[in-house]
């Protein structure tokens, strides 16, 4: 049965937990608790990731989660050694990330692409040496104002979205690399695409 990979990206350590920039981290521990059998539990792996492997149906293929332990901007070495390691095609790499240009809430699929400014995503496709793998892109909105994008993405989420926009993303993002496993890109994109 074939493997899939699916990266949450995220900056390690407490002091980043509760950034826009870790939510696809955080997406990644919704998926965990998805897990047949109860919830995955991740440890620690040799390519410098922490790594959960699971299944999210009965008979279903193996599913490794895995949160680079690095920053953000190195996350491609852990990545490709992880898709190595498990003998993971690019086809069945799945990133899931913060993205500015999505209004906050929504969930966007898409496979390839440039990588909007987004650090992480350039480090996976340098290190790979392909742009080609599946990304589940969650919504975190344009700063307001003249803030850097910079800064909002390393701040945490306000008191008001951790509790109108954060579960809905986090639930939202999971069920997206569910379907993205399940039923492929283009019927995933119809589900996640459709006005709502």
């Amino acid at each position: 049965m074939d493997t899939w990979l699916v990266i949450g990206l995220g900056n390690p350590g407490p002091g980043y937990a509760g950034n826009r920039h870790n939510v696809g981290a955080m997406a990644l521990e919704e998926l965990a608790g998805r897990a047949v059998g109860g919830r995955a539990a991740f440890k620690a792996h040799k390519v410098r990731a922490r790594v959960a492997e699971m299944r999210l149906t009965v008979g279903g293929p193996k599913v490794v989660l895995a949160v680079p332990s690095s920053y953000m901007n190195e996350s491609g070495g852990a990545v490709a050694g992880l898709m190595k390691y498990y003998d993971v095609p690019v086809e069945r790499l799945v990133v899931i990330h913060d993205e500015l240009d999505i209004d906050a809430g929504l969930v966007r699929l898409k496979q390839g692409g440039g990588e909007g400014g987004h650090n992480g995503l350039r480090s996976v496709t340098k290190s790979l040496g392909s742009k080609d793998y599946l990304r589940v892109r969650l919504g975190i909105g344009r700063p307001p104002g003249r803030q850097d994008p910079a800064d909002f993405v390393l701040k945490d989420f306000s008191k008001a979205e951790r509790t109108d926009v954060l579960p809905f993303l986090l639930d939202e993002g999971a069920d997206a690399v569910e379907a993205l496993i399940e039923v492929g890109l283009l019927d995933a994109q119809q589900r996640f695409h459709a006005p709502r």
